[in-house]
């Protein structure tokens, strides 16, 4: 019998491939006409956009072992550059080629505006967490924790909190500690110089996996279903039935939100943040310095040039900005940008719940479920990362390879 995956975003797409690869029959329900969930192209005002940024990381191998796999070379497909962080107000943050955890230690020293006393504290307590193996004695919130480690200076301002904000998508006031450490563990504190790397994307994000690997899927006669929503899901012990059809095992790889309507006994009670993309366009000509940018204004978070003057901002976690109307924000961020000239289009698209809150203690719930055939993928099932494409990837292929062992029985 056939394994389903119901969800088509990085989790199902990579728990599918993961199934199919290994020889088993997949079929992939997706609600939506394309695949990708919250990381694909939407098409708008007669454009391609994407309808978020996803910035990726060098970290992120799962991610870019199965966009290899499905036959999007991601050297082709993303700028690699050595991490910057470079704001408005004059902070810079340059990683250069060397070996870690030598690039950090030049970055952190070379950063102008910092001073000196800071950069050694920061270094020595950048030191002693690695010496902990990135885990603190008790979850708190990431403002907690730079406060026990007095780090209240001008990096807090330009480059903890921002990464917290860019990485957790939650205020460092509510934001889990701990999760924050694991991503500094597997970026700025990776024995690996490339782990640090951005991936910036040169196409739009469906041509990164969601696209090939539909084709792949279906070259290899998977059987994935666009456009079909998924009513009704029961378990014996022999099988899963979903509306009438009956399969091996069932993966269940949709948001945490609506998988309670599939199996009740997987509900989750979480609080989610809101990310908002205001696209805007301003002369071909207008380009940033780097290819991103931590704006710090009242709204405006971090922009990213999408080439050709088109720029995408970013503003996520809960906020006054959520009251304003989207062309009243458009305007603001604009302004805030303060580039010399009007924007000559905009867009802007919202996530009322992007991402779920990735607070201190949040509980996060185990791949296997209270029945055998049924299983659970989604970035929130990864509980070493926050809401990430590399913890969908992850989990979606852990799910597939437990169900393996169930489907191969059946």
């Amino acid at each position: 019998m056939r394994t389903a995956v119901i969800g088509g975003g990085w989790a199902g797409i990579a728990a599918a491939v993961e199934l199919t690869g290994s020889g088993h029959p997949v079929t992939l329900f997706e609600a939506g006409r394309l695949l990708g969930g919250r990381a694909r192209s939407i098409y708008l005002d007669g454009r391609t956009l994407d309808n978020g940024q996803h910035i990726l990381l060098g970290a992120y191998r799962d991610t870019l072992d199965l966009m290899r796999r499905v036959g999007a070379d991601p050297e082709q497909l993303f700028e690699h550059h050595p991490l910057q962080v470079i704001d408005r107000q004059g902070f810079r943050l340059s990683l250069p080629k060397l070996p870690a955890p030598f690039n950090l230690a030049w970055g952190l020293l070379s950063s102008p505006g910092v001073s000196w006393r800071e950069k050694i504290r920061t270094a020595w307590w950048m030191e002693r967490i690695k010496r902990q193996g990135f885990r603190l004695p008790r979850d708190i919130s990431v403002a907690a924790w730079l406060d026990e480690a007095g780090q209240t200076g001008t990096l807090r301002r330009h480059l903890w909190e921002p990464l917290c904000l860019a990485a957790l998508n939650t205020p460092v006031t509510q934001a889990s500690a701990q999760l924050f450490a694991n991503v500094l563990r597997d970026s700025l504190g990776s024995p690996r110089r490339q782990d640090t790397d951005l991936l910036l994307p040169r196409v739009d994000f469906g041509q990164l996996l969601p696209e090939p690997a539909g084709r792949w899927l279906q070259a290899r006669n998977a059987d994935v279903r666009l456009g079909c929503r998924v009513r009704q899901l029961a378990a014996d012990t022999d099988c899963v039935v979903i509306d009438g059809e009956r399969f091996a095992a069932a993966i269940l790889a949709t948001a945490p939100q609506h998988v309670a309507s599939l199996w009740p006994a997987c509900a989750t009670d979480y609080a989610f943040e809101p990310i908002a993309t205001i696209y805007l366009q301003f002369s071909a000509t207008t380009a940033l310095p780097f290819p991103l940018l931590n704006l710090l204004g009242r709204h405006g978070q971090w922009v990213v040039d999408r080439g050709n003057g088109l720029l995408a901002c970013v503003v996520s976690g809960h906020g006054d900005w959520e009251a304003l109307p989207d062309d009243e924000l458009a305007t603001t961020l604009a302004g805030e940008l303060d580039l010399g000239e009007a924007a000559a289009w905009h867009k802007v698209i919202r996530e009322k719940r992007a991402t779920f809150s990735a607070r201190p203690g949040i509980r996060r719930p185990a791949c296997r479920t209270s029945h055998p055939r049924i299983f659970l993928a989604g970035d929130y099932t990864w509980d070493d990362y926050p809401a990430t494409l590399e913890g969908a990837v992850r989990s979606g292929r852990r799910a597939a390879r437990q169900a393996m062992a169930i489907a191969s029985a059946a």
